[in-house]
């Protein structure tokens, strides 16, 4: 069959677009991403920050969709590293607690009272201690890519103002899935619940526990004073980090530019939600005390007595994050 002109560069046409769509089609990439928290919360935009970020440096080819509030993995924030070291995630902006289970280095800052401001968080997650955790993470099938910040821990309940140990005694504080927070407590002569964040607010609210214990931020966004917690102590006795990162095989099926905006963008990303977190810091405990919370400061020595009283947890803990990785952290702590 013999096609005239215009037909025949109709076809030509009509082949030419359904190789592009192909082609495009072929290109384009939408990745999965597990949160613990939604955008109302500094941690949920980070992600969506990243998101933004890459799909606009990479014109779209590269999508990341955002699946906040654990939905990835049912609710069980401390499953999320295994389900995207499988694959069952293409990547994440997690919590060094919650990966803590399966990359136990991550437990350095968790180690009580271990790491005393902001300056001794950027030193370690700035230096050679940072890069170990790191190397520990990639060892396991997931690429990290930046970090960023869910803050420093406070302590709240619903009995009284807590300025030393004696006055955890007996009490249920909510922690979560990791044994060192056990420890911890215990330490101090608390009674440590452990469970997820989506049966935390309940228990508060029923009396089932005394107290829990998170970043300002998910203290003033969650409105954790509605449910019986009127008491706060700023008592930074951990830090948590957050970590951008990326299954193994899906960050090897990228090519080299687009890995590199996928790193780019995370570290913007982390280091935007970093400054946001911190500036908000002072606005949210105004908030939180307008709201007739009290809110409890601890001295240097009454500090000092908790770093005591947690001796023995540090001590035991130290050999399973590696003394190495403790080593370097210590040693840039105490040169910041």
């Amino acid at each position: 069959m013999i096609l005239h002109r215009p037909l025949a560069k109709l076809a030509a046409a009509l082949a030419g677009a359904a190789v592009l769509s192909a082609s495009l089609s072929a290109q384009a990439r939408e990745l999965s991403v597990s949160t613990v928290l939604s955008d109302a919360f500094p941690w949920g935009q980070a992600a969506e920050k990243w998101a933004e970020l890459v799909e606009e440096r990479t014109e779209g080819r590269i999508t990341l969709r955002v699946y906040p509030n654990s939905q990835l993995v049912n609710g069980d924030q401390t499953r999320e590293f295994s389900a995207m070291r499988s694959g069952l995630i293409d990547a994440a902006v997690g919590s060094t607690i919650n990966w803590s289970p399966q990359v136990p280095e991550l437990n350095l800052f968790s180690l009580p009272f271990f790491l005393p401001d902001e300056a001794a968080v950027d030193a370690v997650t700035g230096g050679e201690a940072g890069e170990m955790i790191f190397e520990a993470i990639e060892s396991r099938d997931v690429i990290p890519l930046g970090w960023g910040e869910n803050g420093f821990r406070q302590l709240s309940n619903s009995q009284g103002a807590i300025d030393e140990p004696a006055d955890l005694e007996g009490l249920k504080i909510r922690v979560v899935g990791s044994p060192l927070f056990q420890d911890t407590f215990d330490a101090l002569g608390a009674d440590p619940t452990q469970m997820s964040w989506a049966d935390a607010k309940p228990a508060l609210t029923t009396g089932a526990v005394d107290g829990q214990e998170n970043p300002l931020s998910v203290f003033d966004v969650a409105r954790i004073d509605q449910v019986g917690q009127e008491h706060l102590t700023l008592w930074n006795y951990m830090n948590d980090p957050l970590i951008f990162a990326v299954n193994r095989q899906v960050w090897e099926s990228l090519d080299e530019g687009d890995r590199e905006i996928l790193r780019e963008a995370a570290v913007e990303a982390g280091q935007w939600e970093i400054a946001m977190t911190r500036e908000q810091e002072s606005e949210r405990l105004a908030a939180i005390q307008e709201r007739g919370v009290t809110v409890t400061e601890l001295t240097d020595a009454q500090y000092q007595a908790f770093v005591d009283a947690t001796q023995s947890v540090r001590d035991e803990w130290v050999p399973q994050v590696g003394e190495a990785i403790v080593e370097a952290a210590r040693s840039a702590v105490e040169s910041r």
